[in-house]
């Protein structure tokens, strides 16, 4: 039996996702996690969280995912907590650390915020509060709360409707 950091009731990881620290990692209450995902880093996961399909979450063991509730990553995304300085030094994991830098960050996916389709995101971002990133996109830059993003890089173009969004919300958290 795996022994995660914490869990929530309700949790599903598929048998062939790979949780390379699962002692730090913690689970909220309804959280998903689909086939194929890999999470290197530590993490911190909120309530009814889905990581889809073929998510790579990479950093190592000084990194960190934080998920609010009601967020989501979608199916292929890339999500890069921790990455080598490519102008110092040599890069790739198996290089010890005093031949590089290494930059070790936490990305931050807060609360009702989504990462579409094949997205990438890079070391160190928030993907502020009711964010939606668009399929395909490469985000670079943290997000503004409640607006939508598409491109590489990733760029503004509507807002979300905050009010429904929080009633909804309201109403699962009081079940």
């Amino acid at each position: 039996m795996i022994k995660y950091k914490k869990t929530g009731i309700d949790l599903f990881v598929a048998e062939n996702a790979i949780i390379k620290q699962p002692q730090l990692v913690e689970f909220g209450k309804h959280v998903a996690i689909d086939i194929g995902v890999y999470l290197s880093t530590q993490a911190k996961i909120g309530n009814y969280v889905h990581i889809a399909p073929y998510v790579c979450v990479i950093g190592g063991k000084k990194a960190k995912l934080v998920m609010g509730d009601f967020s989501g990553i979608a199916a292929g995304s890339k999500i890069i907590c921790g990455s080598d300085d490519f102008t110092k030094g040599m890069m790739n994991p198996q290089v010890p650390l005093k031949y590089k830098e290494t930059k070790f960050t936490t990305v931050t996916i807060e609360e009702f915020a989504c990462v579409g389709v094949n997205c990438v995101i890079m070391p160190g971002i928030t993907i502020s509060e009711g964010s939606v990133i668009g399929a395909g996109s490469v985000v670079t830059k943290d997000t503004e709360p409640w607006m939508i993003y598409v491109g590489s890089p990733a760029k503004a173009i509507k807002s979300r409707d905050k009010e429904l969004i929080l009633k909804g919300g309201k109403e699962l958290n009081s079940q």
